[in-house]
């Protein structure tokens, strides 16, 4: 087991989301000692008036790809005086292999994260959760909303429609559909920007969270990639399964046992399948 030395934790939002999708887990690693940093996409705000704005205006999503979000984040992340430790949900997930790829982080955590390149899971609740969104290629330009029912569907699928109008309300903005192009046809793309060395033998530690009622990015999606990385790579990689949790795994009940293990984990790295 190793032993993880870092000041800093980087929690990255997923699409449909921003910064503020990660109060909660903000106070409570504060209260652990720890600093905290929640960076948006380039052009997002912090806080409720980044999601206000967004709403008003969602044209810093339109035509925002995978490549300029990394970028944006391995600029924010380079600056760090420590190595933080790394989690990111939902695409947020996979912003966190690709920057412990490139060499950054000193341990990561993907929560319910979206396929790099080479996972071929694709169950079809994710079509039906993306479907809105790619069955237009005039969207790829656009930043496109979700409906209340989408995302009732795709995130809060374990609360009534009363408990995920709340969550819709407070947290939902248009998404980059760029992303969602890029990520779902990335096995079809030579030089997809979501591309990802699994035999990286020098990449940081590196956790996969599902829940096990995540209709969107389900257990499957998780542990394909988390297998793939155990075949090809000498690094630590491990896995752990939240059964009845869904997509909105970080903010409904029970979010604080996620969050601890989360940092245990990355505090203490050790492979394989977690109890």
């Amino acid at each position: 087991m190793e032993h993880v030395a870092t000041d800093t934790v980087v929690l990255i939002h997923g699409l449909w989301m921003t910064p503020l999708a990660w109060e909660h887990w903000v106070k409570r690693y504060e209260q652990r000692g720890l600093k905290v940093i929640t960076p948006g996409y380039p052009g997002v705000e912090q806080g409720v008036a980044g999601v206000e704005a967004l709403r008003r205006d969602p044209s810093p999503l339109a035509d925002l790809g995978v490549r300029e979000i990394f970028d944006h984040l391995a600029n924010i992340v380079s600056k760090l005086e420590t190595k933080p430790i790394i989690m990111g949900h939902s695409f947020g997930g996979t912003f966190v292999q690709l920057l412990l790829d490139a060499g950054f982080g000193a341990a990561g955590v993907s929560i319910d994260g979206a396929a790099v390149k080479g996972i071929l899971a694709l169950p079809f609740s994710k079509t039906r959760a993306t479907f809105p969104v790619l069955h237009n290629p005039a969207n790829l330009h656009r930043a496109v909303p979700i409906t209340e029912e989408e995302f009732h569907y795709a995130f809060t699928n374990n609360l009534s429609d009363e408990e995920s109008k709340v969550v819709y309300d407070r947290y939902a903005v248009p998404v980059t559909a760029r992303v969602l192009f890029q990520g779902g046809f990335a096995n079809f793309t030579p030089h997809a920007t979501t591309t990802y060395n699994f035999a990286n033998d020098d990449r940081a530690p590196l956790l996969f969270i599902a829940g096990g009622n995540d209709q969107i990015l389900p257990p499957s999606v998780q542990f394909e990639n988390f297998k793939k990385n155990v075949k090809h790579s000498a690094a630590i990689a491990a896995y752990k399964l939240f059964p009845g949790r869904s997509h909105y795994t970080c903010g409904e009940t029970g979010w604080e046992e996620v969050a601890d293990l989360a940092l245990d984990w990355a505090l203490a790295p050790s492979p394989g399948k977690l109890d």
